[in-house]
């Protein structure tokens, strides 16, 4: 948790416009829509004062009146999520803003805490971390499908949890001779957190070569020069792109209802 006089606030930016999955941010197979999944994650967690969803759809902001959740209509000229964020993040009085995505249903309070330690010290044996403006989450993965694999966006990490590089390419490269299942690498999992200061400034930065190579806008704050702190997610997790990745959660939430309703039976 983050220390009393730090006060966080989680923005999830959403818009029903997706390459791979349209609308997925209302699919609704579970009897809740996408979006009210990930809300109710994040809207009980210690440390967080406000949750809203950064939206430009307004039949996504009356499913969100629906239940109960608060929504913000954003302007559609955004280019990404971070925009999106940082236009709510303009009226917010919150130090610490968290960036969570609206098709991320695994993420958990352990790793909001994790992300909020990043700024205030608090994780065991860390000390206090001057000068921390941006942090990330990643997780440790040994299976080579992932490695290979472009969607899946890898990160460089060194020694003292700082973001080295991101890529969608296999980095680092495998030792020769080892290229098949074991060998090591970290997922990046694209959950944010920034100073509300930070934020505002980053969203106003133009993007970079490397940015747009990779597709991926938290290089453009490595290029500038700035850090990014990297904790350990509490799973792989996260991100539904696909529908067969939603068809997963599905039957993932179908076997935890049932499994639930039997705990509960006398």
């Amino acid at each position: 948790m983050p220390a009393p006089d730090r006060t966080a606030a989680v923005v999830i930016p959403a818009r029903l416009g997706s390459r791979r999955f349209p609308r997925k941010i209302l699919a609704r197979q579970t009897g809740k829509y996408l979006i009210q999944h990930v809300w109710e994650r994040v809207v009980d967690c210690p440390g967080i004062s406000k949750v809203v969803i950064a939206t430009d759809s307004e039949e996504i902001l009356d499913a969100c009146a629906g239940f109960g959740a608060e929504a913000q209509m954003t302007s559609a000229e955004h280019r990404s999520g971070t925009d999106r964020v940082a236009e709510v993040a303009e009226n917010l009085s919150e130090e610490i803003i968290i960036n969570v995505q609206g098709d991320e249903p695994y993420i958990s309070h352990t790793d909001i805490e994790t992300l909020l330690g990043l700024f205030e010290g608090q994780g065991e044996g860390a000390g206090e971390q001057p000068g921390t403006v941006m942090a990330t989450l990643g997780a440790g993965r040994s299976d080579l499908e992932g490695f290979k694999d472009p969607n899946i966006v890898k990160a460089v990490v060194s020694v003292d949890g700082k973001a080295l590089y991101f890529s969608r390419s296999p980095v680092p490269q495998a030792p020769a001779g080892e290229a098949g299942e074991g060998v090591e690498w970290v997922q990046h999992i694209g959950v944010y957190a920034y100073t509300r200061e930070f934020l505002l400034h980053f969203s106003r930065l133009e993007p970079t070569a490397l940015e747009r190579r990779e597709r991926l806008e938290q290089l453009r704050a490595l290029d500038n020069g700035y850090t990014i702190r990297i904790g350990k997610a509490a799973g792989e997790h996260m991100g539904i792109d696909t529908e067969e990745e939603y068809t997963r959660f599905v039957e993932e939430e179908r076997r935890r209802s049932e499994d639930i309703a039997v705990s509960n039976e006398p």
